[in-house]
């Protein structure tokens, strides 16, 4: 991807370097408003699966990779970044009436694109299985007005999420990924395509706004990774897809699409 590829739409990300928060906003807003071709990697999806679904929500989807080709029949999916909603609309076909999907996201632009299309869709396909929350996928044991959880224990069958990880900032890693294994039932499941590298990020590409908010500068190490969501206790984890070809080299840095699938016990 040239680097005109990757114009940056959003502002300053204030007094903290690391916080990247407002850039990250600022551009998915923009994205949920007009398509950025160019924002993570393009990806082919099932087309059978595509046509119950709104055209500009399916062009205003940004993702790395084809997490839903992890979902079974009668799942509850919780899709982590759900954005415009494309992939809950293609998890919403495949789980069934008998399933549910659960999309989580902070940006009031993505939600109302995908709250919008949500109706349509129920039309298209016979059944309305899909709610999108407002919340950040870090803090899913946010507690709201009726003091429950965002997201309940042990609810979850299948936790996926479409490169949105690479978003989160550092220091919030081990609460996500703590969400995500209390959210999961026994044996729950996880299926994250996402952005890697495979050196470590200097500090300098963290506080640029335009790389992290591109997906590149807020990437896991790619054993990191693996190793991060195996001391969580899951299992069989490894990359069920890894790109042979880096997507984008940055400084000599290789950041490569990868998708990472495990499972947790049945504790």
């Amino acid at each position: 991807m040239s680097s005109s590829c990757c114009s940056s739409k959003s502002s300053d990300s204030g007094a903290n370097p690391l916080d990247q928060s407002q850039a990250v906003d600022d551009r998915y807003k923009a994205a949920a408003q007009a398509q950025e071709a160019c924002l993570c990697t393009p990806v082919a999806f099932d087309s059978s699966l595509l046509k119950a679904i709104p055209r500009d929500v399916v062009e205003r989807d940004y993702g790395c990779g084809d997490p839903t080709r992890w979902v079974k029949p009668d799942d509850t999916v919780l899709d982590l970044g759900s954005g415009s909603g494309k992939n809950s609309f293609i998890c919403a076909q495949v789980v069934g009436s008998g399933g549910a999907v659960i999309g989580v996201d902070r940006n009031i632009e993505m939600l109302t694109l995908a709250r919008q299309a949500a109706p349509v869709v129920a039309q298209q396909i016979g059944f309305a299985n899909v709610r999108f929350l407002e919340g950040s996928i870090e803090a899913l044991d946010a507690l709201q007005s009726d003091g429950a959880p965002l997201i309940a224990d042990r609810t979850i069958d299948l936790v996926l999420s479409n490169c949105v990880l690479n978003l989160v900032n550092p220091s919030a890693r081990q609460a996500l990924l703590a969400n995500i294994r209390r959210v999961l039932r026994p044996k729950g499941r996880v299926a994250i395509s996402d952005i890697v590298c495979d050196k470590p990020v200097p500090l300098v590409l963290q506080q640029d706004p335009e790389l992290w908010s591109g997906c590149i500068s807020g990437a896991w190490q790619e054993e990191h990774f693996l190793e991060d969501f195996r001391a969580f206790g899951f299992e069989e984890v490894h990359y069920a897809d890894r790109s042979d070809q880096p997507w984008r080299v940055v400084e000599e840095i290789e950041f490569r699409a990868v998708t990472l699938v495990g499972q947790l016990p049945d504790f």
